[in-house]
């Protein structure tokens, strides 16, 4: 059995490497660059990154950067945050081909996000009809929405 990655406090941690959508390639394995654990990007520093990030066809890691600034704002923000970061991991979903577990996250992120207006009430809006689109069209849709006005 191998032991459990474990950060210097004791908790849990996945270094495994990981392919472009994010799943967990044999320890051995070259992946694609990670978000670090201790990463903790301002509000605009998380938007621009994941818009990168989705530009590029990975919001699994967009979902890291979300991550991030989830785990390091302010407490008014944290529900933004966490929404935008499950949309992400609902887009990661529709490219591993889990229509049911990307509409579920999808939803659950745009619950999430609405409560912020505009912008986002419109992300809310779109990412509730993401769960059967093409996982390219749905990922552009959402880093479309993230580039506009207000963001």
């Amino acid at each position: 059995m191998i032991p459990r990655d474990r950060d210097p406090e004791g908790r849990p941690r996945n270094r495994r490497p990981r392919d472009a959508f994010g799943r967990p390639l044999p320890h051995d394995a070259e992946g694609v660059e990670r978000v670090p654990d201790d990463y903790a990007p301002s509000a605009a520093e998380a938007l621009s990154e994941a818009r990168r990030l989705l530009g590029e066809g990975r919001p699994f890691h967009a979902h890291e950067v979300f991550e991030g600034r989830w785990k390091n704002s302010p407490a008014g923000e944290r529900e933004l945050w966490q929404g935008l970061a499950q949309i992400c991991v609902g887009l990661t979903h529709l490219q591993r081909g889990n229509r049911r577990g990307a509409a579920a996250l999808l939803a659950r992120g745009a619950d999430r996000v609405e409560g912020y207006g505009v912008p986002y009430e419109e992300v809310a809006r779109t990412a509730r009809t993401l769960g059967d689109t093409d996982a390219g069209a749905a990922v552009a849709a959402i880093r479309d929405l993230l580039d506009g006005p207000g963001l």
